[in-house]
């Protein structure tokens, strides 16, 4: 082989070797941007909470790049000054349908908390098309015909039962504590908890098959927190290979207890 042709092999073999450092280079980086791809999600507080309660979760979704939106329902938190007769499910889950049909929402991670669970399947069953993936965090799963208060724990259904029966607009909060939430967070959460609409509490699920239609099903259980009925949704769940199902040791409020393991949940089942 003459001079001429060996150093043409070896420019050969060294534009080979930087042709294909360069693909490994740009794979690695389109696989990384496709997997950080911005998210939207949607998170519905339960009973007694409001918009802020997911703070936690939200500062971290926010600062990775995703949008996210938690409102707060009509008569609880920053809106308890609406708190009035006739607030019920429906008003509920208007204000989360109207939340995605204003900002103009599509492909959606749409998160339900405890008492979120009742709002969330109605939501699901209106605007389900615009979900990509549901979940349910240590929440109610509602079948049709269920309310809140026929699957509520008994301290929950004995508080309800109180409200109804002295008229009152809605059930006082319960404190923290009675939730297995770490005592290290039991101020904030009791400070900024209001009273919760009763109507809400008894009204029935009418439908759930736009729930089961959505491609991604997520139920995450937080065994910190007894609950017969959370207990019973994680078993069913369990059951079908259409969900995806996580346990944790936490107390019941996840996104305050636990927030940093709930962003990864949510970023692996959006």
């Amino acid at each position: 082989m003459t001079d001429n042709e060996m150093t043409l092999t070896r420019r050969g073999i060294v534009g080979a070797m930087a042709a294909a450092g360069a693909a490994a280079i740009v794979n690695p980086t389109s696989t990384a941007q496709a997997q950080a791809a911005p998210k939207t999600f949607v998170m519905v507080h339960g009973g007694w909470r409001g918009g802020w309660c997911w703070r936690p979760v939200a500062d971290r979704l926010e600062k990775l790049g995703h949008k996210v939106y938690t409102p707060t329902l009509t008569g609880l938190a920053d809106k308890s000054h609406l708190l009035a007769k006739g607030i019920g499910n429906a008003i509920h889950t208007a204000d989360v349908v109207n939340l995605i049909k204003w900002e103009r929402l599509e492909n959606i991670v749409l998160v339900g908390h405890s008492l979120g669970g009742m709002i969330i399947t109605p939501v699901a069953q209106e605007v389900g098309s615009k979900i990509s993936s549901i979940v349910y965090l240590d929440a109610f799963l509602p079948a049709v015909g269920d309310a809140a208060l026929s699957t509520a724990s008994q301290v929950s259904r004995d508080a309800i039962a109180a409200a109804i029966e002295r008229g009152e607009l809605g059930t006082k909060p319960l404190p923290a504590k009675l939730f297995g939430d770490s005592e290290k967070n039991w101020a904030w959460i009791d400070e900024l908890s209001t009273m919760h609409p009763l109507l809400t509490l008894t009204d029935k699920c009418t439908a759930v098959d736009g729930r089961e239609k959505i491609a991604k099903k997520t139920y995450i259980r937080a065994h910190g927190y007894p609950n017969p009925a959370f207990n019973a949704a994680l078993e069913k769940t369990k059951a079908d290979k259409t969900w995806k199902t996580y346990e944790l040791q936490s107390g019941h409020d996840v996104m305050i207890e636990m927030p940093e393991r709930l962003v990864e949940i949510l970023l692996e089942v959006a």
